[in-house]
């Protein structure tokens, strides 16, 4: 009888703990959704991208630059439901970007606009990196999508610089100024020219 009693204790036991540990883990599970879905609400709410040019020449530049039209296509559409979405998004994204580099437009292929598509490359692959970590942080990629349409801001106010500096008519003389300052032109070979003088010296014939 007392064996009996005493499985009958030993079954409550292990029913009760198991019972506990259900618990335990739901509530855990419970915990890592209402983060979850704070880290997705918070994302939701910033997912906000510049998509459109913000000048005539950043419009204009969407019908020849297939890349930059295609970047501003891709962060003007917004992910939904799911942080696997964004995340998916994010890459997508990246991936744009870094196809920036090609093709630029011969009047923008200058440091001043590489540069800035530099800047918003490492950016964009930053976004990327964190959005794709285990424990997202969230604040960080927040952060960096004010950062990515800083960036974007910064890039179509360059290439109005540009084609606005390129519209002003030089100078009379300016253009023979920039071609003196190319000393291959400007600078005489004098050492070769005192040699010749030279020799043309030695071999002249002499009057007596």
């Amino acid at each position: 009888m007392k064996y009996k009693i005493a499985l009958f204790l030993l079954l409550i036991f292990v029913l009760q703990s198991c019972q506990d540990e259900n618990e335990k883990r739901r509530a855990e599970n419970e915990k890592v959704a209402k983060k979850n879905e704070k880290i997705f609400n918070n994302i939701n709410k910033a997912w906000i991208f510049i998509d459109e040019p913000i000048n005539d020449i950043a419009e204009q530049k969407i019908s020849s630059w297939n890349e930059w039209r295609d970047f501003l296509k891709e962060i003007g559409e917004k992910p939904r439901r799911t942080i696997g979405a964004f995340q998916k998004k994010s890459k997508a994204i990246s991936n744009k970007a870094m196809a920036l580099n090609n093709n630029i437009p011969p009047e923008f292929n200058q440091p001043a606009i590489k540069s800035r598509i530099s800047i918003l490359i490492t950016k964009v692959r930053m976004m990327d990196l964190f959005i794709h970590l285990s424990k997202i942080p969230d604040e960080k990629v927040t952060f960096l999508i004010g950062d990515i349409n800083k960036e974007i801001v910064s890039l179509e106010r360059q290439m109005d610089k540009i084609v606005e500096k390129a519209k002003i008519p030089k100078e009379e003389g300016e253009a023979d100024f920039l071609r003196m300052l190319d000393t291959t032109r400007a600078i005489p070979n004098t050492n070769a020219d005192q040699m010749r003088m030279h020799n043309l010296d030695q071999n002249s014939p002499k009057v007596e």
